[in-house]
């Protein structure tokens, strides 16, 4: 529950408000001044006065959107004026960013008058990509929008409309299915005319709702034809030949309910009189027009959707606007048109019915979201969302011919990907490369439910063969207590029932017998499921192993080791974790593996990192990290890694390696060309080797928490066959896909086309 304190401490507390405005250029020295205002500047305003389309290469203007209000009628709120509407508006440009990455300046008018609010907001045209309307009252929002569409060259979107329409409406294009009714024929009573309302209605119309088919209530009553008392134009339009007068008249028979007016209009009563399996949106905030469970109270069969977070199918805003600016903007689209909405609700629509992660599963609580009554609406915080909804959007505005470029949709989905984070960008083209020619992967955490999930992810991107270990059973249960079918390609093993252990029994006996293991012993660590997992990867039966989420790194390293090895060049096995920063990858070794490195394990582990790094078609730029720049001190511990850099020259002369220098010095270009001009790391390095597993691991970890940067590993080099150990603890199910087309792609022999097109 949320109090009073702590939400006025959220917005007081620190930086005050909820936004701020940073650059996204360097400017540290007097050329980055000159560069970001005079002279420099002068360059861009002269091409654009040239080509004013190229305002879109030159400034933030096309990934810029204006949040517009004048406080007239804000959430529940009212009409309580523009500046105490502001921490709306801030809220608003916080979801941009979070969840489409799109910058926003809040504009609050002190206003009214539509004609002054149009006035202002048209000036306004030169800075903006595109104008979100907010919390303008009705009629005046309809009027406002109309003009302003048609008067403006750049997207204007009013949010309180066509949001809710479009969230609402890939819900009923779901609700429909599953109710198996035909959109053509329901009948579609709303309770409400102000701005949402009607755009609902509007928008259920642009879908295939029938317009004699629908029935528009208000507060007075139902919207009839002959109507007087509290009508203007818009409403008008709605007006039928009807002799319901009430909102329960209209009600009688009705297929669905979209509620956009006050809490408690609607009985158990009026539900019970509606046609056979139900639909109810009813999405007053913040209280709804019936209770989610008075509603199912009435009716068992009633498919139902609120504005809340507490019921299951929320109609949020949030799911709408950022991504349609994202696809308008990116296609510099001129206007957001009908076709524009509609292809955002089926996307919306579509999604749900695709499985659904577990990540997204477990912030939602770790309840199953699958396709059916209580899940037709997508969650805000799915990442696919971006996907599907922004590509929509733009594939639209291309066929609509309000697009002023035309991009590749395939490609610009991967570019949305990017948007997520860098490990995504790199993982998605893993998977692709992984699709390419699928592996035998074993998983010997076969009964943990986010291996099984993930699992399921894997065989739908058919990205490898899955083999879970463990008992049949019990994997079987939880799979179908989880709602999640098991593929019929997805190979159970249990290796205390299966005749294979007799022969990885004597294998493991053969390869250890010199090495303390006796016959009891190899029988013992066989029933052992990484014992068995490696054994099979050793054998051949299986092609890689991903383990380690419910053990700890080395009681789940010792076994890939003891069986799988190393590499015959590899004297040293290593681990070595990626960092996705916003827009730069860096590497981390040794993680996991060796605890205090001799300098020439540290070159071993330097080589094995930086090619890698060039299956990742990068160049690799190594430094050996430590407390010293360049002898600055004389320390064994520096010394041990000078001496790995002279044994690095030597094995690898092409390889752009320095050292030993300080962490700050190694990343940052600037200090290294001031003060370290004979350095071979021109652009700072990518890769960091630390002196020991203590500082390696630490570093590591403290520079993801506090940049925030996404993490990728660790990834275990030099092994003789694919072994991939996650860290127990750390784990969800992208980590688990992701350690999956690692591994795939190392059991096809090469890692490729892995960050550039």
């Amino acid at each position: 529950m949320i109090t009073r304190e702590d939400a006025l401490n959220y917005h007081s507390v620190g930086r005050r408000g909820k936004i701020e405005v940073i650059s996204t250029k360097p400017c540290q020295t007097q050329r980055d001044l000159s560069m970001a205002y005079t002279p420099g500047v002068a360059e861009p305003c002269r091409e654009i006065e040239k080509d004013p389309s190229l305002a879109y290469d030159y400034t933030a203007r096309g990934n810029l959107v204006a949040v517009v209000t004048n406080g007239s009628a804000v959430l529940g709120l009212g009409k309580i004026g523009a500046l105490a509407g502001k921490p709306v508006m801030e809220g608003k440009g916080v979801l941009f960013k979070r969840f489409a990455d799109i910058d926003v300046f809040d504009i609050e008018l002190d206003t009214n008058d539509p004609e002054e609010i149009i006035r202002a907001v048209k000036l306004m045209e030169p800075t903006f990509g595109g104008i979100n309307l907010e919390d303008i009252r009705a009629p005046e929002c309809f009027l406002i929008e109309e003009r302003l569409k048609a008067e403006m060259d750049i997207p204007v979107f009013h949010d309180d409309q066509h949001g809710t329409a479009i969230i609402s409406g890939a819900g009923l294009i779901n609700a429909l299915q599953i109710a198996e009714k035909d959109i053509e024929k329901v009948k579609v009573v709303f309770n409400g005319a102000g701005a949402a309302g009607i755009a609902c209605a509007k928008f259920y119309i642009a879908l295939g709702v029938k317009p004699e088919n629908v029935i528009l209530c208000d507060s007075t009553g139902v919207i009839y034809k002959g109507r007087t008392d509290r009508m203007n134009p818009y409403k008008e339009a709605f007006a039928v030949e009807t002799g319901a007068r009430t909102l329960e008249d209209a009600l009688k028979g009705a297929d669905v309910f979209a509620g956009l007016s006050v809490a408690n209009c609607v009985s158990k009563k009026m539900v019970r009189a509606m046609a056979d399996r139900p639909i109810i949106f009813a999405m007053a905030n913040p209280d709804p027009e019936i209770t989610y469970g008075d509603a199912l109270e009435a009716r068992d069969d009633v498919i139902m959707a609120t504005g809340r977070s507490d019921y299951p199918n929320q109609v949020n805003n949030v799911l709408g606007f950022p991504f349609i600016f994202r696809g308008a903007l990116d296609v510099r689209a001129r206007a957001i048109n009908d076709d524009m909405k509609i292809a955002a609700a089926y996307a919306l629509a579509n999604l749900t019915k695709e499985p659904v992660p577990y990540q997204v599963e477990k912030v939602y609580g770790g309840g199953r979201l699958r396709f059916g009554p209580e899940y037709i609406i997508p969650k805000p915080f799915d990442p696919r969302v971006l996907i599907w909804e922004a590509s929509a959007v733009a594939q639209a505005a291309m066929e609509t011919g309000v697009a002023r470029i035309e991009i590749d949709i395939e490609e610009y989905r991967e570019e949305l990907e990017g948007r997520l984070g860098m490990s995504r960008k790199v993982m998605r083209v893993m998977n692709n490369k992984a699709r390419t020619h699928p592996k035998r992967i074993v998983f010997p955490e076969g009964d943990q439910l986010p291996v099984i999930k993930a699992c399921e992810t894997i065989l739908d991107e058919r990205m490898a063969q899955p083999i879970l270990l463990g008992p049949r059973q019990r994997i079987e249960a939880m799979a179908e207590e989880s709602g999640i079918p098991l593929d019929s390609a997805l190979e159970i093993i249990d290796p205390r029932t299966t005749d294979r252990h007799d022969r990885y029994e004597q294998e493991f006996y053969r390869m250890r017998q010199r090495k303390g293991v006796t016959v009891s012993l190899a029988h013992e660590l066989m029933l052992l499921r990484n014992y068995f997992g490696a054994m099979m990867v050793h054998l051949g039966e299986a092609d890689g192993i991903v383990s380690g989420l419910t053990t700890n790194y080395a009681d789940t390293l010792r076994p890939a080791l003891q069986i799988i090895g190393t590499r015959p060049d590899v004297r040293k096995a290593a681990g070595m974790t990626i960092l996705a920063m916003r827009d730069q990858l860096y590497f981390f070794a040794d993680v996991s593996v060796t605890i205090d490195p001799t300098a020439e394990e540290l070159a071993d582990i330097a080589i094995l990192c930086a090619n890698r790094v060039r299956e990742f078609e990068l160049e690799p730029r190594l430094a050996m990290v430590s407390f010293s720049n360049f002898g600055s001190v004389q320390a064994p511990e520096a010394e041990k890694m000078r001496r790995a850099v002279e044994l690095v020259r030597e094995r690898a002369p092409g390889l752009k390696a320095d050292g030993e220098m300080q962490a700050d010095t190694a990343i940052s270009p600037d200090m290294l060309e001031e003060n370290f001009p004979f350095s071979d790391l021109k652009g700072g390095a990518n890769i960091l080797i630390f002196p020991c597993l203590n500082s390696s691991n630490a570093a590591c970890k403290l520079a993801q928490r506090f940049s925030g940067a996404e993490s990728i590993g660790p990834i275990l080099l030099g092994m003789n066959k694919p072994a991939h150990i996650m860290e127990y603890g750390g784990y969800n199910e992208a980590d688990i896909v992701n350690m999956t087309a690692l591994a795939v792609v190392d059991a096809q022999g090469a890692v490729s086309d892995l960050l550039r097109k």
